[in-house]
């Protein structure tokens, strides 16, 4: 099977981010199949360019055996217009150079909806090349853009409205990575045969488990982007209220639109418990994660959790086994399933410090049954391979399905 994955922001692992379809192309190489991804090379949290084009539109590369389609787009900061151009350049140019671009026909096309153009884009070339089309929608949009406080009569969000519920109708099979989206999807499509959850998950191969050693320090570690939706300010808040107890150090790595501001939060409070660091590499991640003691991860009080959460971050902190720190309010919780960690309401920061105080004064011995029961969960349901088997049998069935209605 030739299959083409249009998702916008696809990274590979040293370029630092989410690394969902890098991973299962990866795997569906292995079995036999040919991927290429189509993406733009602006990251989309550190917002910078991550290749050299010398002028051309595009770039044609071949990484560990998966051939990638990297498009120009415009570069842009936060949720700005700039942010809308980007997104139609990297949905222009897929329909017009792909054609162009790659000798071979797909046999499958995935459009995943890191926004929904790109999922249209992908409609049209399955329409072209009279494939099954496969909408992935890891986002609800337009929700997430009420979410983030533009009204709901704005005319992109009702553009947008139009348009999820026509892709809805198109797709012949609708994978999700929440896991209660289909409660969504299922309001503009009856055929509910066609969601199917597959989550983000992690490749094992990459995070060898290991007995965290008793230290003289507790290191709690953020890793990831650094936006509004990372909600990292509760963290610094109890680090403030935290301050006299020395041996509890707070890490945040990466990069994004809130980094400056946190920055210089900390040292206006003049916190020499908390250290904001640069982003690296996705093998170097694992090495501070594998490093600290509790892995710390908040979310928004949003609506938009009710459907559930795949975190790509999560699932790399469980198979690290170490303790997690989880705030959030999700329809699903992982970390609770798994007794692997602690949970707390968003911006709850008395609960948030109480937390961190309680696995302090925990022994080293239970801090790493509980990192080792999140380990075992994710091997259990959380694995790259185990989830391939799920995403390979929805593009079998797509296929069955077309030849059958074709026949």
């Amino acid at each position: 099977m030739h299959i083409w994955i249009l998702n916008h922001h696809a990274l590979t692992p040293e370029m630092g981010g989410g690394t969902r379809h890098y991973d299962f192309a990866k795997e569906l190489i292995a079995r036999g199949h040919t991927v290429t991804i189509v993406a733009s090379s602006f990251h989309y949290a550190r917002y910078k360019e991550m290749k050299s084009y010398n002028g051309t539109p595009y770039l044609k590369e071949t990484i560990d055996g998966i051939d990638f389609i990297w498009f120009h787009t415009p570069p842009y900061y936060g949720n700005s217009i700039d942010r809308l151009r980007n997104m139609l350049s990297y949905t222009f140019k897929a329909l017009r150079l792909l054609p162009k671009l790659l000798d071979t026909t797909p046999d499958i096309i995935i459009g995943s909806s890191v926004h929904l153009f790109a999922v249209y884009a992908a409609y049209r070339l399955s329409k072209r090349y009279k494939t099954p089309f496969i909408m992935e929608v890891r986002d609800i949009w337009p929700q997430t853009l009420i979410d983030i406080g533009m009204p709901k009569w704005h005319p992109l969000v009702i553009a947008m409205s139009l348009l999820e519920r026509f892709l809805y109708k198109k797709a012949d099979k609708i994978i999700t990575s929440m896991p209660y989206a289909n409660r969504h999807i299922e309001r503009f499509t009856h055929a509910e045969k066609k969601v199917v959850w597959i989550s983000n998950g992690v490749d094992l191969k990459h995070i060898d488990y290991t007995e965290k050693e008793p230290g003289k320090t507790l290191t709690i570690c953020y890793t990831g982007a650094i936006g509004v939706a990372n909600n990292l300010y509760p963290l610094i808040e109890v680090a403030e209220h935290l301050r006299s107890k020395k041996e509890i150090f707070f890490r945040i790595v990466g990069e994004g639109a809130q980094k400056a501001r946190l920055q210089q939060l900390v040292l206006q409070k003049r916190l020499q418990n908390v250290s904001i660091e640069d982003a690296v590499p996705k093998q170097d991640v694992y090495k501070i994660l594998q490093s600290s003691d509790v892995l710390f991860l908040c979310l928004q009080d949003s609506p938009l959790y009710k459907y559930g959460i795949s975190l790509n971050k999560l699932y790399d902190y469980m198979a690290s086994g170490r303790v997690v720190l989880f705030c959030g309010n999700a329809k699903n919780n992982p970390v609770k399933d798994a007794n692997a960690g602690f949970t707390v309401a968003p911006n709850d920061i008395e609960a948030l410090k109480e937390s961190i105080l309680r696995i302090y004064r925990m022994p080293q011995k239970e801090r790493n049954e509980m990192g080792k029961r999140g380990r075992e969960h994710v091997e259990k349901y959380y694995t790259i391979e185990h989830l391939a088997d799920r995403l390979e049998k929805v593009l079998f069935d797509a296929l069955r399905d077309k030849k059958e209605k074709d026949a």
